[in-house]
């Protein structure tokens, strides 16, 4: 019993290693073709309005209802130690450090991740990108770079109206929810945040963009066996990407505000 254990956790570790390998030299592949000219704009630019502009909707959304959601549970529990002046503080500090840059992203990945890995999946499959090669245009040039490139530049613009959004929100229900001064909750609110709580969400920001983009890139450009395989791949890309935002997240945490 103990062999059969043995050898299964060997080979879900030599899979894991193996996975992690290829994904780290398709990345280094990328990043290579990033510094080296030529540079789609055209394909960066929309890439861009795709990533940052067309997801405008779902991270505002999220971003109004999360900021309103943690002014409310924040004065329920608050209230039982009459400290209800921090409640713009928390709501603050909270969406610029971590939940404005993880909500965003994690509906990015859901909307974006999948999008590009059905798009490159689809042209696996139909042997577009083998066309590409016969044009003499390089497909991880053309098709993943410009992606990579919008992630890491569109996202922390996302997160910054994300952030803006979320404290309006925390604003509306303090000030019209629960009959705080308006112009105290914007005191305290830009009294209280500080650079470097910005500055580290944007930072995960940037990473996150380039963790998605890189997923659902890579699981487009790997994916094989038809229709089938197009959908492992858009599922693969969400799940991994989710997975390496929640991951990274906390290093970076660490990196910033470890004492």
């Amino acid at each position: 019993m103990t062999i059969p254990l043995v050898t299964l956790l060997g080979r879900m570790t030599l899979g894991f290693l193996a996975a992690a390998g290829a994904v780290i030299m398709f990345a280094g592949q990328a990043l290579r073709q990033a510094v080296r000219p030529p540079y789609y704009r055209q394909q960066i630019i929309r890439q861009m309005l795709e990533i940052g502009y067309y997801s405008l909707p779902v991270v505002g959304l999220t971003a109004i209802f999360t900021g309103m959601v943690l002014a409310l549970q924040s004065y329920t529990g608050f209230a039982r130690f009459s400290a209800e002046s921090a409640i713009p503080n928390v709501v603050v500090v909270s969406l610029t450090r971590e939940l404005g840059p993880v909500l965003a992203a994690l509906m990015v990945a859901g909307r974006v991740g999948a999008a590009m890995a059905a798009e490159i999946g689809t042209m696996r499959v139909t042997e577009q990108i083998d066309a590409l090669s016969t044009l003499s245009t390089d497909p991880l040039k053309y098709l993943v770079v410009p992606r990579l490139i919008a992630g890491v530049l569109t996202l922390p613009v996302l997160v910054l109206v994300a952030d803006i959004i979320g404290v309006l929100g925390g604003y509306l229900v303090g000030v019209y929810k629960l009959d705080f001064n308006d112009s105290a909750y914007l005191r305290n609110t830009v009294d209280f945040v500080q650079f470097q709580d910005v500055f580290s969400g944007l930072v995960k920001a940037a990473v996150f963009g380039f963790l998605i983009t890189l997923m659902g890139c890579y699981h487009g450009y790997t994916s094989k066996g038809g229709a089938q395989g197009v959908g492992m791949a858009t599922t693969n890309a969400v799940v991994s990407a989710s997975m390496l935002i929640l991951t990274s997240n906390y290093f970076i945490t660490e990196a910033f505000f470890a004492r």
